[in-house]
């Protein structure tokens, strides 16, 4: 089975007022507070300055993105997020912004690389937003963004 997600993740409220003028925004909760917004076709088209992928190494940030990501951390840490994973096997990255600048990342974590002791990329980036997790759990489970394998079916 496969995994596929590519979007930004922030508080809820932030997320909701930072979107309102993005038609092709689509926000899914995803718990504790949080709302997920998936990269789909058609946000990254409305998004994209035409310079095609941007500077950090992602594979779905369309170029310039991150200057608005970095604005909408004004109020508050917003993280971009992929990962894309088929029997197990794939990587994960991520950056987090917080008062306009880069707070964490761009973290990578390639095909066949363990997981560093703090954790996976996402759930390193979910923490610096605030989520916790209980014991036994990962943040990105603790606040159920493991619901569903594919970034559009979250908003669907």
């Amino acid at each position: 089975m496969g995994y596929d997600l590519r979007a930004v993740i922030a508080d809820e409220e932030a997320l909701l007022g930072a979107t309102r003028d993005l038609p092709a925004a689509r926000l899914a909760s995803i718990g504790q507070g949080f709302s997920l917004m998936p990269m789909t076709d058609a946000l990254c088209d409305s998004v994209a300055e035409g310079s095609g992928v941007g500077t950090l190494g992602f594979w779905g940030l369309p170029g310039g993105f991150e200057k608005t990501l970095a604005a909408w951390s004004a109020g508050g840490p917003v993280a971009y997020v992929e990962a894309e994973y088929f029997g197990g096997v794939g990587e994960q990255r991520v950056a987090v912004w917080n008062g306009g600048s880069t707070l964490l990342g761009p973290l990578h974590v390639e095909e066949g690389q363990p997981f560093p002791p703090a954790g996976s990329p996402i759930s390193q980036a979910l923490r610096w937003l605030g989520a916790a997790a209980s014991t036994g759990e990962d943040e990105f489970s603790a606040v159920g963004s493991d619901r569903h394998r594919h970034g559009e079916a979250r908003i669907a």
